[in-house]
């Protein structure tokens, strides 16, 4: 009886050995088993390094293949302030580099009224390229920067036709001027929206990967770390921060338009050559249409597609509520068999479409319905 005391003692005494010389007890068993004892404490040292999952190795692998290829942008502009006069003011946002050339595409909000010149840093942190504004779409919020720097590392583009809801998607930016910073989610939806410009943008990605002020013009990426769009937008009730609801640019969109943008430094955008106004059912019973859908002419420019094609503006005034618009001319309800409810319609069958191409248009002309041929022209500063 008096030795189980002891025997306490020497357990509680043994335990703490253990705890306090783990690895001299590793290297005492090693050495039993005929194992050399810096290997065992070698292997010991690697089961305990972090291990990463397989989509924690792809994070890690897309971070490390495009973050060089993204960058910072820097717009400097003038502007009048009350107490101090012209000051200077620096606008930031993010960009993507497209080739060896030193080509770079962001936001058209991100350079916009940059009159003091637009400079872009490198993810190595290199003092700041000066950069050449080689084109702009304003439309879809789109920019052409160039910079003359060596050992460039490119994006690969994606095909932004063939993506689903519910994919993976990461962004990588610049938010709040934290250079590198790369955020996760999913593609939420897939849906048409109005553009910074008020331009429709067809297939915008919505995604719930954090975008805040800082991203624009930063790249949205698929699990291969290819660019499926540009980041350029968030939802919010004024907070100007991430709310889950953020928006992209279809890639396909400015592979649309990187050729025009690099030999004009613009868009060579068709249309129709009209003013026009949309017509929904309450109006047209009002106006005794033979459809109560459409886009109603309200002028021609002279010299355009529609006149060339003998599509009829308005000639008679009245006003819909406060607002004044033109009766009796044409009513648009079908381009290429489709139908046409309102010029937003319109501008997302033009963007399928370059100056010069042939579409069919069909149109109203009182109770008569007329099918024409019109070969479109080029965007000016009208409606469609």
């Amino acid at each position: 009886m008096r030795l189980r005391p002891v025997l306490l003692v020497a357990v509680l005494v043994g335990g703490f050995w253990y705890l306090t010389t783990h690895s001299a007890g590793l290297r005492h068993l090693s050495l039993l088993h005929g194992v050399d004892s810096s290997s065992a404490l070698q292997l010991t040292q690697a089961q305990a390094a972090p291990a990463y999952d397989a989509e924690e190795q792809n994070n890690i692998a897309i971070y490390k293949r495009v973050s060089p290829s993204v960058v910072n942008i820097t717009a400097k502009t003038l502007v009048f302030n009350f107490f101090y006069g012209t000051v200077p003011q620096e606008g930031q946002g993010s960009g993507f580099i497209l080739d060896k050339a030193g080509h770079v595409l962001t936001n058209y909000h991100v350079v916009a009224g940059a009159n003091r010149g637009v400079q872009v840093t490198l993810s190595n942190k290199h003092a700041p390229y000066a950069a050449k504004v080689v084109g702009t779409d304003k439309a879809h919020d789109l920019a052409l920067l160039q910079i003359d720097a060596p050992n460039l590392q490119p994006v690969t583009l994606a095909d932004s036709s063939e993506l689903s809801v519910g994919q993976k998607v990461y962004a990588i930016g610049n938010p709040f001027g934290l250079t590198g910073t790369m955020t996760r989610g999913i593609i939420s939806s897939i849906r048409d929206i109005r553009g910074s410009e008020g331009a429709p943008i067809e297939d915008a990605i919505q995604t719930d990967a954090a975008i805040n002020p800082g991203n624009s013009g930063g790249p949205l990426l698929n699990s291969r770390g290819e660019v499926i769009g540009i980041n350029t937008m968030i939802a919010s009730n004024g907070a100007d921060q991430s709310s889950g609801i953020g928006f992209a640019i279809p890639i396909n969109t400015a592979k649309a338009v990187l050729s025009d943008l690099t030999r004009y430094g613009r868009v060579k955008r068709p249309s129709l050559g009209i003013v026009s106004y949309a017509i929904g059912p309450d109006l047209a019973s009002q106006m005794g249409l033979a459809v109560d859908y459409g886009v109603l002419i309200q002028r021609v420019v002279p010299g355009g597609a529609a006149e060339r094609a003998g599509l009829r503006g308005g000639n008679q005034q009245a006003y819909v509520g406060n607002t004044p618009i033109m009766l009796g001319g044409d009513l648009i309800v079908g381009i290429d068999g489709q139908q046409v409810t309102d010029p937003q319609d319109i501008s997302v069958l033009m963007d399928k479409h370059q100056a010069g191409d042939t579409i069919t248009v069909t149109i109203y002309r009182g109770r008569k319905q007329i099918t024409l041929k019109l070969i479109l022209g080029e965007a000016q500063d009208v409606n469609t």
